[in-house]
């Protein structure tokens, strides 16, 4: 399992404990990874990527999966291994951008964490994802019109989780971490506070 462990290595100090998982859902180019990666130093805890998880499992990329096998096969996968890894340890959870879209796996991260929708502008997304080929959902003759036409679908279905932090250009990673942990204060006995020694 991909993990990221706290604070020491990283001279960050832990700002608390996670008493459940956080799922981080929003558009490729949100910042889920990145996001994720230093709230989970921030709060020492595990930090697990659901594609990450997809592509070990399947011994190739989500492009390759998404081209053999189709996008039903690949969702299915990933509701598959978004379960075992809410069923685990509290950790924070980064999901692919459909991951969200389905009502199945909406019920299931309300039941056992938090879906925290990292909420970012066409502009901002586009910046971030229109030089990665990595993407097989903008493999088309107009990628940002793609790009347009996801964001439109899905924000309806962002818009269900449970907490929303606003991105923002410029702000550094460990700033935009520090605002999602400030966010989730307000969601009841998520965070235990880190006690001193």
């Amino acid at each position: 399992m991909d993990k990221v462990r706290a604070g020491a290595e990283q001279d960050q100090p832990v700002l608390g404990h996670l008493t459940r998982s956080i799922v981080l859902v929003g558009m490729m180019g949100s910042g889920k990874t990145a996001v994720g990666t230093a709230l989970a130093r921030m709060l020492d805890a595990p930090f697990l990527d659901s594609d990450h998880e997809i592509e070990r499992a399947a011994q190739m990329s989500v492009a390759e999966i998404f081209a053999r096998d189709g996008e039903p096969f690949f969702r299915a996968r990933e509701s598959e291994v978004l379960e075992r890894l809410l069923s685990g340890p509290p950790g924070v959870i980064s999901t692919g951008g459909g991951a969200f879209l389905s009502e199945a796996n909406r019920e299931m991260i309300a039941r056992l964490g938090v879906s925290v929708w990292l909420k970012a502008d066409l502009e901002l997304l586009w910046q971030r994802v229109r030089h990665k080929n990595t993407r097989p959902l903008l493999r088309t003759a107009d990628p940002k019109r793609t790009l347009t036409d996801l964001l439109a679908q899905r924000l309806p279905h962002y818009s269900k989780a449970q907490v929303a932090v606003e991105a923002e250009p410029g702000l550094s990673v460990p700033d935009m971490a520090r605002k999602v942990i400030a966010h989730l204060r307000e969601v009841d006995g998520l965070i235990e506070e880190v006690k001193d020694a």
